[in-house]
C-alpha cells in the first residue's frame, strides 16, 4: 500500500497501455505520492505523512491540525 495518500485516501487506478499498433496491456496509474514532515505544535512534535501532491495543497490552505484530524477521522494512526 505505498501508493496511498492518508488524507485524500488516493489510490493507484488501473488501465490500459495502448502502444502504436493498437495492442493493449495492463498498466497502473498512481498518485503523485510524496513523503512529508510536518510539526504539530498542538503536540509538540513532528509527524511524517505520505501525501499526494493534491493532499499537500489541501494542508497548505486548511492546516496541518485540521488535516491530521481528517487523516484520524479516517481511521488511520499518525
Amino acid at each position: 500500500m505505498s501508493a496511498h495518500c492518508q488524507l485524500t485516501g488516493a489510490q493507484p487506478g488501473f488501465g490500459n497501455a495502448i502502444s502504436h499498433s493498437h495492442r493493449r496491456t495492463s498498466r497502473r496509474f498512481d498518485p503523485n505520492i510524496q513523503n512529508k514532515r510536518y510539526w504539530l505544535p498542538g503536540e509538540g512534535r513532528h509527524v511524517r505523512l505520505q501525501l499526494s501532491a493534491r493532499a499537500i495543497k489541501a494542508i497548505d490552505a486548511i492546516g496541518v491540525e485540521a488535516a491530521v484530524a481528517r487523516i484520524r477521522a479516517r481511521g488511520v494512526k499518525v
